[in-house]
């Protein structure tokens, strides 16, 4: 395993984690529905000790975690755009497509975020000593959060787009009431919408 790669993973995956806080913070901003603003509120917070785990971890293998590459500064643009993209939206005064955006932004962050967490759990298998354990530690504290970030937020996005259509939307979606954490769960939530409407 090159460790060149594995470093820009972890310090990639903390530039992330840092930019998500943000993007929380943006879509805080935009958010209406009171059940959601409740989840984004506490994912805000969840995101923020995520950074504080990826800071413990480079601590453990002895990394910089302020060093600057070029793959870092793109994963940092990116995240600084999806906040861009919701203050702008605000500034129109479309509180509904506001809201649909922020969901949006953080459907696409935590995609990268979920991304990044399998690659740190298929990393952290493959490597022992002090530097093993700290990212299979790491990894078993996050990635159930991870899993409902992303999947929670799919039907958020999904329901609160269907509702801007005008169609029939199920609030909260099928994913928050029935706790999903997996693939598997986020489909038979989805499908179960459908049968019920």
């Amino acid at each position: 395993m090159e460790m060149q790669v594995v470093k820009e993973l972890i310090l990639q995956s903390l530039e992330h984690e840092m930019g998500g806080v943000k993007i929380y913070e943006a879509a805080l901003k935009c958010v209406r529905n009171e059940d959601l603003k409740e989840e984004w509120e506490k994912y805000h917070q969840q995101t923020e000790h995520h950074v504080q785990v990826l800071q413990d971890v480079c601590a453990q293998m002895e990394l910089d975690p302020e060093e600057q590459f070029p793959g870092r500064k793109i994963v940092h643009d990116m995240g600084a755009s999806l906040v861009a993209a919701m203050e702008a939206l605000l500034g129109t005064g479309d509180k509904a497509l506001a809201e649909c955006v922020a969901c949006e932004c953080v459907v696409l962050a935590e995609e990268k975020d979920h991304s990044n967490w399998q690659l740190i759990g298929e990393v952290a298998k493959k490597m022992s000593g002090a530097e093993g354990k700290a990212l299979k530690q790491a990894h078993a504290e996050v990635e159930d959060q991870e899993d409902e970030h992303l999947y929670h937020s799919k039907g958020w996005l999904r329901e609160l787009s269907l509702q801007a259509l005008g169609l029939k939307a199920v609030l909260p979606p099928p994913e928050e009431t029935k706790h999903v954490k997996t693939a598997i769960g986020a489909a038979r939530a989805e499908r179960s919408r459908t049968k019920s409407h």
